[in-house]
């Protein structure tokens, strides 16, 4: 097997799912991960810092490409409108740095620690939109409004996404998402 076999995170994750499942996240080691992919201990680390980013590989993407797609959008008749935009530019790669299996959310939502950890990544998120958006000009106290719904709209079509098996674009998640926070609002927003 190469040193750096592409296949390796994969199995690792594969790995990890189904011990999680057969034993619950914490009873299960990484030295039992990478056992079942048929590695070392020490070649786990190589792939994840710790075993809880096993479920979380690729998700410190998200922030910067989510900061730069909300830097570069086309102005909007509000910031919020302008990240929205930009959330759109980026849910092909929320689609595809992110497992949606129900496996992975059930593990998740089994163990405080990983909830906790999830929410950390929803923050980071939360304030690379908020940094973009002060960046492109929006004054402090409606960038951090603006920044926090759009990780709360962002967040709802994640869920939809993943509810939905991925059937569709995600574009179409966000835009059901954003509607429904419409809705809610009344009906309009700017």
């Amino acid at each position: 097997m190469a040193r750096w076999d592409p296949g390796t995170a994969d199995r690792l994750r594969k790995a990890a799912l189904e011990l999680f499942a057969e034993h619950g996240y914490d009873a299960v080691t990484v030295t039992q991960i990478a056992e079942r992919a048929g590695i070392t201990r020490r070649s786990y680390f190589r792939y994840f810092p710790d075993k809880r980013e096993v479920l979380f590989a690729g998700a410190e993407q998200l922030p910067p490409a989510v900061a730069e797609a909300v830097f570069a959008a086309e102005e909007a008749e509000s910031p919020l409108r302008t990240a929205l935009g930009a959330l759109v530019e980026v849910g092909t790669q929320v689609t595809r740095l992110v497992d949606p299996s129900p496996e992975r959310r059930a593990v998740i939502a089994s163990s405080a620690e990983l909830r906790e950890r999830e929410r950390s990544k929803g923050a980071a998120i939360t304030a690379a939109i908020r940094d973009a958006l002060e960046r492109r000009g929006t004054a402090p106290e409606l960038a951090k409004p603006a920044a926090q719904v759009a990780a709360i709209i962002l967040g709802d079509a994640f869920d939809r996404w993943i509810d939905a098996d991925g059937a569709e674009e995600f574009r179409v998640y966000l835009d059901a998402a954003t509607s429904a926070f419409l809705r809610a609002c009344g009906g309009t927003f700017t």
